[in-house]
């Protein structure tokens, strides 16, 4: 599952942010990261899905 989560977090980071912690806070916020500049989305996906953070 982390693989898949890894791809989404990179092709399309909110659905990879949400598959990692759920509607929390870390959501919202790649959300708006994500509509600000592709790339910090990514990066904050990415962040998320290799830190194993949890809602």
């Amino acid at each position: 599952m982390n693989i898949l989560n890894l791809i989404f977090a990179i092709f399309l980071p909110p659905v990879g942010a949400f598959l990692q912690v759920g509607v929390s806070t870390h959501f919202w916020i790649n959300i708006v990261l994500t509509l600000l500049g592709g790339i910090p989305g990514v990066i904050h996906a990415v962040w998320l899905v290799a830190t194993k953070k949890t809602a």
